[in-house]
């Protein structure tokens, strides 16, 4: 350790005012500008001045060194034996309170810098982020109930570079400077019978992994039912839109309706009309203890190709029809 005290020609007993005139006459001195070979001293000069003149460091640096103040300045002059011998017993207790006190400001300070020193934190355990997915599946589906293969891509943190930035625009060769590292994985969701359109599946711990011992998030499957022109729902209700023939509509009778349990029979009454309704109860959606109820609706609808033998039927029914089924849509 350099004696900042011998650089600046000083003493422990020296004030602010001494050190600070001491410093600035060796810098006029050893300043490079003047003495281009006084460089390295007036180096030293500078680090002696800047702690000597700080009274933070320099009882740091005093009390490391083992430099005090004398309580008063030693007088040079005779003195008898007797007062030698007084003289002399004071120095000794003098001596041994300036060590007992170097002792006890080592201590001080040794116990000061374990304060400062940061203690190393256990880290914050972290939970994981949930993930949130949505597929799509038809409407028997959402009926009878499925299962579907989920691809779920996870998001963890890079194992490398723990998401640290590298300096000089270097990039993490596991990473490539993302800080992540993603991996995709399959999962098999059970999707239940009568699922509603939206509704939301969640699978526990399927989610992006926890942090420092943090629980895994949760994964979020959204339904989404994809349109059917023939059927929709009213809560429970499903609204079935069946098509019928004309002669089926005009005679009545059974017909027999392609449902997902099976085919359901509905007995159609004679002259029955196009969006005509009709309820079978219980043959609905089961949802929360409730069973809704399966309202088909009746459109009369020609069929694609006929027959020569059909037209000519028809071309009969025509000539023997003599209403006029618009003739009053004004009045109504």
């Amino acid at each position: 350790m350099k004696n900042y005290y011998s650089i600046l020609g000083v003493t422990p007993d020296s004030d602010d005012a001494e050190i600070k005139s001491a410093y600035r006459r060796l810098a006029r001195k050893f300043h490079p500008d003047v003495n281009p070979s006084g460089a390295e001293m007036f180096k030293d000069i500078s680090e002696a001045y800047e702690t000597l003149s700080d009274p933070k460091k320099r009882l740091q640096y005093d009390t490391i060194n083992g430099f005090f103040k004398s309580s008063k300045q030693q007088e040079k002059q005779h003195t008898s034996p007797k007062q030698s011998q007084n003289e002399y017993k004071k120095q000794t207790s003098y001596n041994k309170s300036s060590k007992a006190e170097f002792s006890k400001k080592i201590n001080d300070l040794f116990e000061e810098f374990v304060k400062q020193k940061p203690t190393k934190e256990k880290p914050t355990p972290k939970n994981g982020d949930d993930i949130f997915e949505e597929i799509s599946i038809s409407l028997r589906d959402a009926i009878k109930g499925t299962e579907r293969v989920v691809n779920v891509m996870h998001t963890t943190q890079c194992s490398k570079c723990k998401g640290r930035k590298f300096i000089n625009g270097a990039k993490c060769s596991l990473c490539k400077g993302s800080g992540e590292r993603c991996e995709h994985r399959k999962i098999t969701v059970k999707i239940p019978k009568n699922v509603k359109n939206n509704t939301k599946l969640r699978i526990s711990g399927e989610g992006n992994p926890g942090e420092n011992g943090g629980k895994n998030g949760d994964l979020y499957i959204k339904i989404k039912i994809k349109q059917n022109s023939r059927m929709n729902f009213e809560g429970c209700n499903v609204i079935y839109n069946v098509p019928i023939t004309p002669f089926e509509a005009v005679l009545g009778g059974n017909i027999s309706v392609p449902a997902f349990e099976g085919d359901l029979s509905l007995k159609i009454p004679s002259q029955t009309h196009s969006g005509q309704k009709f309820r079978l109860a219980g043959q609905g959606l089961k949802q929360n203890g409730k069973t809704g109820d399966l309202i088909v609706v009746v459109h009369i609808e020609i069929p694609c190709s006929l027959s020569d033998d059909e037209i000519r039927l028809y071309e009969k029914l025509k000539k023997l029809s003599a209403q006029n089924i618009r003739e009053n849509l004004l009045n109504e």
